[in-house]
């Protein structure tokens, strides 16, 4: 397989974090043909070089690439889908979604199907789609088992012979193609992320790679350990993954999930020099619902171009064992602050609108854990609800910093008292589940003028939600939701 002439540094996804739905979708909620549609808009009007597709927590659409050149067969005779713009595929992983495991088996045998039409469209041979995405990997074995199954099981089966004769599978349906895949592994947790760059460096040792690209999250880092965390380990992650592209002298593509509440990353279309700065490294950047349909067009388009062209370079140096001890005890206290708001985030969380005709898949909080067994919502729902009731998640666990910790944090998360500010503006001072410790810690780091609308359609929610009138909530979320421009 060729490598592609250029590496996409702008991936679009389908995370549901928009307030306004596009001028394309049937429904409020994205599915099915929409995302069809999503896919071409995203190539053809933003000029995105790569969309990500789903395969999880939905009915898979294995026919994409065939909808897409049959629906728009000139923009994709101008544009060539695998060598000029690309689709990459998000699968389940089976080691933790155990029923959806068979779904991966499914995908990948419809990549040499969708080989066979693009073949038949470009009459030549191109690999519409020959990368995948492995969520919550944990081993070099979880991306490994993907790679040689592909080769194995979907390529290697056209060599067997039937019943014992000379016709092989080959001969008798036709060749299949491409002969191999790359896997992406997304590192998602603590452990994961700071082990990255040994995961992945066991994994490239027996083979024969041209390059390797990596996604780090960033929105479920957040959610699970708090904001600073969220940076840190990703720096660490970046830091250490440029180190072992240098002893291993295969070049490795490091891609960042950003959303654009400053929790879940802040890249919006008017950040976009900001988020490169912070993660110089970082090759590719996605482009998440809000950021694409919560903005003017032409801001969003020269967003993309600049996101697309950006200069890439190397990893800040700095001391990691600083950073751990940081996260130990900021998480500490991002945990005790959180754990008294777990009810009311669940009783918001069913107020907030859905944007995919989806189940995301599940979370760190998911699961019953040492913090206290919280079942928390996915990161988008999680966000949205604690901005709704004038909480917002940035300002969680700050008064664990003292001042020689917040110095060091703010050396290398240059962008910290930007984003604080942009998070606390949309604070209500008179919450009553802003805590006393929460304000003062965020009031000490950081200074700010509640936006004043915002805040009223709060103090209407907090109204709503203590009178249980229920059918006056969500419309009150999406007015907030639309000053911040995004949900969640």
């Amino acid at each position: 397989m060729d490598e592609p002439q250029k590496i996409p540094q702008c991936m679009s996804t389908q995370h549901p974090d928009n307030v306004h739905v596009p001028f394309f979708a049937e429904t409020s909620e994205l599915g099915g043909e929409d995302e069809v549609r999503e896919a071409y808009y995203v190539y053809s009007h933003l000029a995105c070089t790569e969309q990500m597709w789903d395969c999880e927590g939905k009915e898979v659409d294995n026919f994409v690439v065939k909808k897409l050149l049959t629906t728009y067969p000139s923009f994709f005779t101008d544009h060539k889908l695998g060598g000029d713009i690309f689709l990459t595929l998000r699968v389940p992983n089976p080691q933790v979604e155990r029923a959806e495991a068979k779904i991966l088996l499914e995908t990948l045998e419809s990549i040499p199907r969708s080989f066979d039409i693009a073949r038949l469209f470009y009459r030549e041979d191109v690999a519409p789609i020959f990368e995948v995405i492995l969520p919550m990997t944990a081993s070099h074995t979880a991306i490994d088992n993907i790679y040689q199954y592909y080769s194995d099981f979907v390529i290697g089966k056209q060599y067997k012979r039937l019943g014992g004769r000379d016709t092989t599978i080959a001969d008798w349906i036709g060749t299949f193609s491409p002969r191999h895949i790359n896997v992406i592994p997304l590192f998602e947790d603590r452990e994961s992320m700071e082990q990255a760059h040994v995961t992945v460096g066991r994994y490239l040792q027996d083979k024969h790679l041209e390059y390797q690209r990596v996604f780090l999250a960033r929105s479920d880092p957040a959610m699970n350990y708090g904001i600073v965390s969220a940076v840190l380990l990703n720096k660490i992650a970046l830091a250490n993954l440029g180190a072992l592209g240098e002893a291993t002298g295969i070049p490795l593509y490091p891609i960042i999930g950003v959303g654009s509440a400053p929790f879940r990353g802040n890249l919006r279309p008017d950040t976009v020099d900001r988020v490169s700065a912070e993660y110089p490294s970082a090759h590719t950047f996605t482009i998440q619902s809000a950021f694409k349909y919560d903005y003017p067009l032409d801001v969003v388009r020269e967003a993309v171009r600049k996101l697309e062209t950006r200069e890439v370079s190397e990893a800040p140096v700095f001391d990691q064992d600083r950073c751990r001890e940081i996260i130990d005890k900021y998480v500490r206290a991002y945990i005790r602050d959180l754990m008294p708001l777990s009810d009311i985030i669940n009783r918001v969380a069913t107020h907030v609108p859905s944007r995919r005709k989806r189940k995301l898949h599940i979370g760190l909080f998911g699961y019953s854990r040492s913090t206290g067994g919280m079942t928390l919502p996915r990161a988008i729902t999680f966000t949205a609800a604690l901005y709704s009731i004038g909480v917002p998640p940035e300002l969680l666990g700050l008064s664990a910093l003292d001042a020689d910790d917040l110095s060091f944090v703010r050396s290398l998360y240059v962008n910290f008292d930007r984003d604080l500010a942009d998070a606390a503006r949309y604070m209500n001072p008179g919450s009553p589940y802003l805590g006393e410790e929460v304000r003062n810690a965020a009031d000490r780091v950081i200074g700010c003028t509640p936006d004043g609308e915002h805040r009223e359609i709060t103090d209407g929610i907090l109204s709503s939600l203590k009178e249980n009138r229920a059918k006056d909530i969500q419309p009150d979320i999406l007015r907030a939701a639309c000053i911040r421009k995004f949900l969640g």
